[in-house]
């Protein structure tokens, strides 16, 4: 299992060994691979996130740029897809 924390200037590291090392965030531009490497169609992976439809539209576009919690999720979603779903299909 992958632990991963949330530092408080919105960077994410993953722990391994008791080292902190620093995951790469997901670029505007790579959202819609990330999307499509977890074979969604853009109204699933809205749904998984709880977003409206538009804003994964617009992400792809580059007409906006996911930030804070939102840049943070998919980061963590481009390591570990699979835990990320499965987290958020429980809530």
């Amino acid at each position: 299992m992958q632990r991963l924390r949330l530092k408080a200037d919105g960077r994410i590291v993953e722990l391994r060994d008791g080292e902190e090392i620093p995951l790469a965030p997901v670029a505007p531009l790579e959202v819609r691979d990330l999307r499509r490497r977890v074979q969604l169609t853009q109204q699933e992976f809205a749904a998984k996130l709880g977003v409206p439809v538009e804003t994964i539209r617009n992400w792809e576009q580059g007409k906006r740029m996911p930030r804070g919690p939102a840049r943070a999720l998919l980061t963590v979603i481009a390591h570990a897809p699979e835990t990320v779903f499965a987290a958020l299909a429980k809530t």
